[in-house]
């Protein structure tokens, strides 16, 4: 039988996310959903591992074993890197040594999640971003014939249009979006900074249109995008339907099948799409709104074709070289509680 309130992890995640992060911390949303993601997996794993729904963990369950134990699962089965491994690590020494204050009497087992080390990366893992054709394939997939297949299409052709952060297309309102000449979206990026981001009259008449299928007509704040029982689209969803949209695009195009594709590899391939272009790196920087030209520099290694193109350019004629062409507060719903952060 399910408890009817929440126990004292329960209880302490409520005052985690709610109070601690945003208030103590002064923590983004952004920041704060990226922990919440990285609370939620280890949850699901260690309900797994223990043979017990999420809702029946407790303090004990946060342990250096368990903790060591999922960030082996994550590096194994779910193929993650070593800065991915690094930042849900960090999230749970985040938790514990909140949690260490809240229950001195499980300081001892709290250190040892602290000491658990975050692991030094040799090695930079190449940047995984979609081609032309690859983009093309991916949303022909897609079933325009049904609603959800509508709002699919419009999500991710607004994504590759944009380059936004999968959260800041989520984040979209009615009122964020003109879709009439010039055509643009207001997108609030991380620490509270907005920008203006040009778009298609495509991808405007989309989101149109999209926009007129919302039961709620005359709300300026209406949420764009959302799942089929009306709440917000999430995160978790978004990276669901492009694992699906993928895998049925990888049996026409091969190059594909190999690659390691998520939300975020849609805002590398708009980055390289865009440096392929000839836009320069300030306006791409401004155009995905990042903080440094640094990050931004990031994507100059990414792309082969453009480091063939320096390198006719430097030797063009050497050995006959050709330039390429172009909570609730009840615990059986704590996930859902999480998810809705």
């Amino acid at each position: 039988m399910k408890p009817d309130r929440p126990n004292t992890l329960g209880k302490a995640l409520v005052r985690f996310f709610q109070e601690y992060l945003p208030n103590m911390r002064g923590m983004s949303s952004h920041t704060i959903r990226g922990y919440r993601d990285a609370v939620v997996l280890f949850l699901r794993f260690a309900s797994e591992q223990t043979g017990r729904s999420v809702e029946d963990l407790d303090m004990a369950d946060l342990n250096a074993e368990q903790v060591a134990a999922f960030l082996d699962f994550l590096e194994r089965e779910r193929r993650n890197g070593i800065s991915t491994r690094n930042a849900r690590l960090a999230a749970l020494h985040c938790l514990a040594h909140f949690l260490a204050g809240e229950h001195p009497e499980c300081l001892s087992q709290l250190q040892r999640v602290l000491g658990v080390p975050f692991k030094r990366g040799t090695t930079q893992h190449a940047i995984e971003y979609l081609e032309a054709n690859e983009v093309k394939a991916l949303l022909s997939q897609i079933d325009r014939s049904t609603r959800a297949g509508r709002r699919d299409y419009a999500l991710f052709a607004l994504m590759f249009n944009t380059g936004a952060r999968v959260q800041e297309v989520l984040n979209l309102r009615r009122c964020d979006i003109r879709t009439e000449p010039p055509y643009q979206v207001r997108l609030l990026g991380k620490g509270g900074k907005v920008r203006i981001c040009p778009i298609w009259a495509n991808t405007a008449f989309l989101l149109r249109d999209l926009s007129r299928t919302l039961p709620d007509t005359q709300s300026s704040q209406a949420t764009l995008f959302r799942n089929e029982q009306g709440g917000k689209l999430t995160r978790f969803g978004v990276g669901y339907l492009l694992r699906k949209y993928v895998a049925e695009a990888a049996t026409t195009v091969d190059t594909l099948r190999n690659k390691r594709i998520h939300p975020h590899s849609v805002r590398h391939s708009t980055a390289v799409a865009l440096l392929k272009a000839g836009v320069d790196f300030a306006t791409i920087s401004q155009w995905l709104g990042h903080a440094s030209l640094n990050t931004t520099m990031v994507y100059a290694r990414a792309d082969l074709d453009l480091k063939r193109q320096a390198l006719t350019q430097v030797f063009p004629d050497v050995l006959g070289a050709s330039v390429p062409g172009r909570l609730t507060h009840g615990a059986a719903d704590l996930l859902g509680w999480l998810r809705r952060l």
